[in-house]
């Protein structure tokens, strides 16, 4: 598949005028809790001939191919991303982290996570990920059968939040690194028995609610709800952001 990939990828730049800077997948594949039907999440990062940013008229500042149920291909022009990333986008700070790149040949991506910690707001990513967490809390664990991949969709979201929290640095993209934040091994245990179930489970089945799980996503939250505000927020400001787009857009 990342044959295929790296071939709409190509495709993509030679039809839009564009160059990929950096391409990476970003959905359950890259957490870490894929299922056997999963698709490809692909997101990238492109820049266009510094002539297009001259113009009067607005460019479009995003590309993507047709959506089936393999692949997802979709990408943000980077004056798009540069500015998601000031804004401390979490997702943005995600794709920047993930364990599988297919493209990266410039070091517009190193150049933006050593400037990660700096513009990564805490409490705009807890609050993120908060939200996250009580959505699908409410809204997809409730009922007498639910979706066993929206469990990992409720814990991830959590543990991020856990991780901003207690150690206040960008929390890791991957399930596995966040999983160190759990100390009780009922969680644990139940975490495991859901993974492997995930591994031959297909992305719409269904299980019966697990308490220890819910009991635990509820306790998580308004623990987090409480100390979120506690969190520092500082406004960041452009300049050496500016200097990457600068940088990075074609000549």
């Amino acid at each position: 598949m990342t044959k295929t990939i790296l071939q709409k990828l190509l495709e993509l730049e030679r039809t839009e005028n564009i160059k990929i800077l950096y391409a990476c997948e970003s959905g359950s594949r890259a957490w870490g809790f894929a299922s056997p039907d999963s698709d490809f999440d692909v997101r990238f990062i492109y820049a266009r001939p510094v002539n297009d940013y001259l113009g009067i008229t607005d460019i479009s500042d995003n590309v993507g191919l047709p959506v089936n149920e393999v692949l997802d291909i979709g990408g943000w022009d980077i004056k798009k991303a540069l500015k998601l990333f000031l804004k401390s986008n979490s997702t943005l700070y995600e794709w920047l982290q993930s364990p599988i790149v297919y493209q990266e040949e410039s070091a517009f991506a190193d150049d933006l996570r050593k400037l990660m910690p700096q513009y990564f707001s805490l409490r705009s990513g807890a609050n993120h990920y908060l939200s996250m967490t009580h959505n699908t809390l409410r809204d997809d664990l409730q009922t007498e059968q639910v979706k066993l991949k929206r469990y990992f969709y409720a814990l991830r979201p959590a543990l991020a939040c856990l991780w901003i929290i207690e150690k206040q640095t960008v929390p890791p993209m991957e399930f596995e690194h966040l999983r160190v934040m759990i100390t009780d091994s009922a969680v644990q245990n139940a975490i495991d028995e859901l993974l492997e179930r995930k591994k031959t489970a297909d992305e719409k089945a269904l299980i019966a609610p697990v308490p220890v799980l819910n009991q635990w996503l509820s306790d998580t939250f308004g623990w987090c709800k409480e100390r979120i505000p506690t969190l520092p927020s500082e406004k960041q400001y452009p300049n050496e952001l500016n200097n990457i787009f600068r940088k990075y857009i074609q000549p």
